[in-house]
């Protein structure tokens, strides 16, 4: 479960997915089947979440890892290089970017 608070000592990745109607599903499929087969399973992991919108236009995905270098190993990892070429097809782009939490509210 991702922790939010501007304490913690991790990496906080956002990636953004821009799809269609049309491609939605299979894109969520591939992704959570990245999540349940291989990243889960990488080291440094510790959380993540999918979230996709009403039109079904675009995808929001929120992971957290121990240190930058453990998400950076597994992107460059040939298994997740497979992967994110097969996940390229059914998007129009997407992007992940590397965040530090700088404040949270309850």
């Amino acid at each position: 479960m991702p922790t939010i608070t501007q304490d913690a000592q991790l990496q906080t990745v956002i990636t953004t997915f821009e799809t269609t109607p049309g491609t939605c599903q299979d894109l969520l499929e591939a992704l959570q089947d990245a999540y349940e087969q291989f990243i889960s399973k990488q080291p440094g992991f510790l959380g993540a979440g999918l979230h996709v919108n009403d039109a079904q236009t675009r995808i929001a995905n929120y992971s957290q890892w121990r240190r930058r270098e453990d998400f950076q190993a597994m992107l460059r990892s040939d298994e997740m290089r497979a992967r994110n070429r097969r996940i390229n097809d059914l998007c129009k782009s997407f992007e992940p970017v590397m965040y530090d939490v700088v404040a949270s509210f309850d």
